[in-house]
């Protein structure tokens, strides 16, 4: 009998036949610690095996939901068909030629469909790397080059990377920036319209918080010197945290007026997640550059910059690239994942994944003490958790629940800049049966603490 393999036909069930970790998981972790960096952290201390659809199974033959995707990764589920054939294809024919060597096809199609999906009817450009922070790092080099200008203005609780200047875009100290500095110069931080800390209430947080915002820049740092604003436009590892409606348009419309370059970072965010192809849709918002990753490529390491064709050509000749960025191979891997996403209607499974996770999430809210804010959009959704009685982060419950959910198969990642957010990032393909037992185990995890 042939063994099944990953992908789609893996059989979507959760199932826990050992401890967790099991012996083997255990065993390759001893070889992990004796041979991997100790700066390469573990969330669930098992080894994958295989994965697909809505689950991951590991050595033992355990098999967890995956509320992970691989961080946003493989929204289209691991070994998607499409994908894996793409791929294929692609091996066979060549593995690399280095595109600023001799070029190849499918680079240029995977622009031209960047060109096509991101917001705006504008004239559009891609360049093409490897990882998100990267295409952050590079959009930042287009920006400088396009206006001249060195500032580039951040904000609180944003993430960008873990390159020297990303880390320095990036707020959170533990554990992305500690001990690595000094860091790149010419980055300013500014507040972003976080509701359910405002500290006049979310009503007033998107007016208040861009004021502040735009008055910090003005007065600071000259918005005649500012190159590039960054944001996400759903900030994924400072916690999940949806900006308040009209905080962006307001710094967009503010970029604008100043000839700043507005850069969407949409690594986490972008391709499908949040319910559309790019959260800054929802807003209306059309960035100048836009950077993507994580879902891109299906798994495969791809990234890219896209933007405005007068500002993607500001940089010079031969300013631009790396040795494997845009890998043909992972190209392949992008169209197939692509592919699957129009085939699919992914953005609408999102939506569906919001429709069924959000109530559920909100009722568990009501039900508990600890549970301050249920947040996000689409298939990217997030709870915080607080000391009883106030709003007082609580690191320690939110560790304890995620180890709790691991312990009875569910996989979950926790973020957010106090440490406190447990985050959702189902594959957008999961069954609507899985994700809902998912939900059972989370419920039951929670009133558990």
């Amino acid at each position: 009998m042939t063994e099944l393999s990953g992908g789609p036909a893996l059989p979507q069930e959760r199932r826990i036949v050992t401890a967790v970790p099991g012996p083997k998981s255990q065993e390759l972790m001893a070889r992990k610690q004796a041979t991997v960096a100790a700066g390469i952290g573990t969330v669930m201390p098992v080894f994958a095996r295989r994965a697909g659809g809505g689950v991951l199974e590991d050595v033992d033959g355990n098999s967890f939901i995956d509320f992970g995707s691989g961080i946003a990764v493989t929204s289209v589920g691991n070994s998607a068909e499409a994908v894996v054939r793409r791929a294929t294809e692609q091996l066979n024919d060549y593995t690399h030629t280095c595109v600023m060597v001799t070029p190849y096809e499918p680079y240029v199609e995977v622009c031209e469909e960047l060109a096509a999906l991101t917001p705006g009817d504008h004239a559009k450009k891609s360049a093409l790397f490897n990882s998100g922070a990267e295409a952050v790092e590079n959009a930042v080099k287009i920006a400088r080059a396009y206006t001249k200008r060195q500032a580039v203005v951040v904000f609180d609780h944003g993430y960008h990377g873990r390159t020297n200047l990303t880390m320095a875009l990036t707020s959170k100290n533990m554990p992305y920036k500690h001990s690595f500095g000094p860091f790149a110069p010419e980055v300013y931080r500014v507040p972003v319209a976080y509701p359910y800390r405002w500290l006049t209430g979310p009503d007033n947080c998107a007016e208040e918080a861009a004021a502040e915002a735009i008055d910090r820049i003005t007065k600071q740092i000259g918005a005649e010197n500012v190159a590039a604003i960054v944001i996400e436009p759903v900030l994924g590892e400072g916690g999940f945290i949806v900006p308040a409606r009209g905080f962006l348009p307001r710094i967009a419309d503010f970029a604008r007026e100043h000839g700043i370059v507005f850069v969407a970072d949409e690594i986490q965010s972008g391709f499908c997640r949040t319910g559309q192809w790019f959260a800054c849709e929802d807003e209306g918002i059309v960035p100048d550059l836009i950077t993507t990753a994580k879902g891109i490529a299906g798994g495969l390491p791809l990234a890219a910059v896209t933007g405005r064709a007068d500002i993607m050509d500001a940089a010079h000749s031969g300013g631009l690239g790396g040795t494997y960025g845009g890998n043909p191979v992972a190209c392949a891997a992008a169209l197939g994942a692509i592919e699957t996403m129009r085939e699919q209607d992914l953005p609408a499974k999102a939506r569906r994944i919001e429709e069924i996770m959000k109530p559920r999430l909100e009722k568990i809210a009501a039900g508990s003490e600890i549970v301050g804010d249920v947040r996000g959009r689409g298939a990217m959704l997030a709870i915080e958790l607080v000391k009883p009685g106030g709003k007082e982060p609580n690191p320690e419950a939110t560790a304890a629940l995620a180890k709790a959910c691991h312990q009875q198969g569910l996989l979950v990642l926790t973020t957010g800049t106090y440490g406190n957010v447990v985050r959702f990032l189902p594959p957008l393909v999961i069954g609507e049966e899985l994700l809902n037992e998912g939900l059972d185990v989370l419920e039951d995890a929670i009133s558990g603490l």
